[in-house]
């Protein structure tokens, strides 16, 4: 099945003009594909904005559909000892 994910422009959000706009929209898209940061390129400060918009956005969106997020993401390691 194929996606269609939308542009930053299509949603209102604006890429400021000292920003790469192709990284910046490569960042947004790996956000709402749920990519997370994990190679040397994705550090750079334009994918990361465009990341940090994805990200933001889809918390907005998933509010709209009262999808709730937990107060508290953590990973909880438990240890049993004999």
């Amino acid at each position: 099945m194929q996606y269609t994910y939308p542009e930053p422009a299509d949603v209102g959000i604006q890429i400021p003009p000292h920003l790469m706009v192709d990284r910046f929209s490569s960042g947004f898209l790996h956000a709402l594909k749920g990519g997370q940061l994990t190679e040397v390129e994705m550090m750079r400060l334009s994918f990361r904005e465009g990341f940090r918009a994805g990200k933001l956005y889809l918390r907005d969106l998933r509010r709209e559909m009262g999808i709730l997020e937990f107060p508290m993401k953590a990973q909880v390691r438990i240890r049993a000892c004999h």
